[in-house]
């Protein structure tokens, strides 16, 4: 009986139960943040994308914008968190600057995403001042040889803001 009036105080406090694993299991850790509801990762990101997306297209620009630059802001912050964590290890265990910098990289791809979509809707609002600088932005970081940097500079010379188109083939000489 005095067992049974101890489960119930345990019950009634809300405090867990331990739960017995089998010979040799081994518990999974639970890992808050990597879920793309609420986590602090690329998926995250990437749902806020999703979202912005969805929002664009139902013409719904204002949370679009919040959408785009929260996901900008999330890229930028993991970015930091990526790069200090792969100078703390750096000489210590080649593996984890490795991860890291990739994180990254990735991080980054995703930041480009991020504000090549936001300018898309700033020159959709017709507003191209505010996208020059999101797309020299993009430039800047990913270059003219990535995907994401010929885009950038392709909107730049659509709005007019440079007039030489770039030819991804190589260097004219002139």
């Amino acid at each position: 009986m005095a067992s049974g009036s101890a489960l119930a105080l345990v019950l009634a406090a809300g405090l867990p139960l331990a739960t017995a694993n089998p010979a040799g299991a081994q518990a999974q850790p639970v890992r808050a943040l990597d879920s793309s509801v609420g986590g602090f990762n690329l998926a995250s990101v990437n749902a806020l994308l999703a979202k912005g997306d969805a929002a664009a297209a139902s013409g719904n620009y204002t949370q679009a914008r919040k959408d785009y630059d929260e996901a900008r802001e999330a890229c930028r912050r993991l970015l930091g968190f990526y790069r200090d964590l792969a100078g703390a290890f750096r000489g210590l265990d080649a593996r984890i600057p490795r991860e890291m910098d990739q994180k990254g990289r990735d991080a980054l791809e995703a930041q480009a995403q991020a504000s090549l979509r936001l300018a898309a809707l700033f020159r959709r609002q017709n507003q191209p001042e505010v996208a020059v600088p999101l797309l020299v932005e993009v430039v800047k970081i990913m270059t003219p040889a990535r995907e994401e940097g010929r885009k950038a500079y392709q909107g730049l010379v659509e709005l007019g803001f440079v007039t030489t188109p770039y030819n991804s083939a190589g260097p004219t000489l002139n």
